[in-house]
Formats: structure tokens, sequence, C-alpha cells
């Protein structure tokens, strides 16, 4: 059975704070607050300023040393997690390298400029305002990180110490993971969708089953996921075995001269019936593909969000 979606502001520990939108879907990211005394820091802000400013408000009202954010860390470079960046006026912004490298290639300008269109894009226009429609992406400036680290970094927030654990290329290019393990609390990023499907944009997924090891690895109760509800290890340990399962159908489909959209129509995904954005699996698959032999190529964009919107599809009746 899926889990129950809660929205706004949840205290996870002692001045430690999920931000958590639902339903988790396209866009609809989760962030996280860490206070200790009067200093504060900020992971990801939001897809849209006015989600970004309603995030933010919500947090000084909860925890007034928020009404000035001391430092920002964005775990990776998907918009959901920092087009809301500008509205942190001073704020040190920390990202790993490839993380800051990634941020600058798909700006706001741009998701607005294929909003404007997508009725003009047909079925891709359709799927593409299905999952992007809701968003206002005007006024958006891009605003870069001014720190980046390699590997791992520690911040002191306060007496509280917040690791930074860079474990991607996976989800995206950089993929940071934020723990505080004093509070045995882990800010993952879209290293874990909670009860949807995960998307490979970047891989190798074999990196992502790493990531996946490694969380499992530490001594945590509660995991603000990227998406979805609050989650712990059992969902990393779902999400590990469903990366796990894609990697055996996919060497097999391969071998069989099946393409990846072929395989991602093929595959049975009943032990993961109730998760959401099933459309996800055609990347994926191409991800793994690219990976099983050098003469596959990873999607671009376009072509990733083409094989979605076919995979999406209501199958014909009869």
């Amino acid at each position: 059975m899926a889990a129950a979606y809660s929205r706004g502001l949840q205290e996870v520990g002692d001045g430690l704070f999920a931000y958590l939108q639902p339903d988790g879907s396209w866009g609809w990211s989760n962030a996280g607050l860490v206070a200790d005394g009067e200093q504060t820091l900020l992971i990801d802000t939001l897809f849209d300023l006015k989600l970004t400013e309603q995030m933010l408000s919500e947090m000084r009202r909860a925890v007034p040393a928020a009404s000035r954010i001391d430092t920002l860390v964005n775990t990776h470079a998907n918009g959901d997690h920092c087009y809301g960046n500008q509205l942190v006026g001073d704020a040190r912004i920390v990202a790993s390298e490839r993380t800051a490298a990634e941020m600058a290639e798909l700006p706001a300008t741009a998701m607005a400029a294929l909003v404007q269109q997508a009725p003009n894009m047909g079925e891709l226009g359709e799927f593409f305002l299905r999952c992007f429609g809701a968003f206002d992406f005007d006024g958006i400036e891009t605003v870069l990180p001014d720190e980046s680290f390699s590997g791992e970094l520690t911040l002191r927030v306060g007496s509280r110490e917040v690791r930074l654990i860079e474990v991607g290329p996976a989800h995206t290019q950089g993929d940071t993971l934020a723990l505080l393990p004093a509070d045995r609390v882990l800010f993952s990023g879209d290293i874990l969708f909670n009860g949807a499907h995960p998307i490979a944009w970047a891989g190798p997924v074999s990196n992502w089953i790493a990531a996946c090891e490694r969380i499992l690895a530490m001594d945590i109760d509660v995991i603000v996921p990227g998406h979805g509800p609050l989650a712990d290890q059992e969902s990393v340990r779902e999400l590990k075995a469903y990366f796990e399962y894609l990697y055996e159908q996919a060497r097999a489909r391969h071998a069989e001269g099946m393409t990846s959209l072929e395989a991602a129509r093929s595959i049975s995904l009943d032990r993961w019936a109730d998760w959401g954005e099933g459309e996800r699996l055609a990347v994926n698959l191409a991800t793994i593909y690219s990976e099983l032999s050098d003469d596959v190529e990873p999607l671009n964009p376009l072509e990733a969000f083409e094989q979605m919107a076919a995979l999406a599809r209501p199958a014909p009746p009869g």
C-alpha cells in the first residue's frame, strides 16, 4: 500500500525539519531545514519562486532564526531542487562540483519556453504539460553555488555536524546526501524517491545501487527523500531491489535484441504496482542499456521525454 502523504513543515528531530510536498510526483520535491541557535542551513529550494517563498515563510513562522538562511545546500542540479535559490539572499550556497557544473545547463528560461511551446508539440507536449504545467518558471534567475566540493565535506550549524556525501553520478551528474550522524537523520535528495519510480537521468545505475548500499550501512532512523513521504531504511532496500531487478531484466532483453523501449514495455512491475510515474522506466532501461553496451548512447532529454510519453500512452482497447 502506498504511504500517506502530508504537506508542509514537519519536525524530524530537535531543530531538524522536513518540508514535504505531495504527492511527490514530477516537480513536487521536498526540502529540509537544520537550525541550531541562530544558525540555519537549508537543504534545497523548490521548483518555482511562489512555492519556495511559501516554504520559507512557513519555516520562518516555525523557526525565527530561519528569517536569515546562513547556508544553502543544493543536493543536485534538477530545477525542482534549485530554481528558488535567488530567494535565500546572501546565503552561502554549497554543492558538489558536478552539481555546480550541471546547474547551468537547463535554466528556468528553457523550461518556460518549453511550457509555452508544449500546446503545439502533440503527444510530447501533452505529456510535458502533465508533468510541469503546474509550475511558474517566469522571473527565475539562475543562482549557482559559490562553494563546491568533491567527495565529502563537513559543515557546522551551531554545534551540529552536517556531512555532505557525494554519491553521484546516478540520478544526475552530481548527487549529494546530507547526513546528521548525531541525530540519525538523512536528507537523501533524489537518491530516494519514496513511493514513485526513480529516474536515472545520468547513471550509471550501478552507482545508484552503490549509493543505496552506502545508506543501508548508516546508523539512521529517518530519511527525508527527495520526493514522497518520510522514509526509513526499508524504502532504500526496496529501491535497491528495484534497480537490481531492472538490471536482471535488462540483460536478458538486451541479449534477445530488444530495444530499451521494447524492454520497458515488456517488464512486469507487479511488485511496484503502487509506485507512481511508471513511464520513467523508459529512461531507466535506456540508461542501463548504455551500461551494458558501448554502442548504445544514453537518451538525450528530448528522446527521454518522447519515450516516456510513448510509454505513458494508454494501451488500445481489446
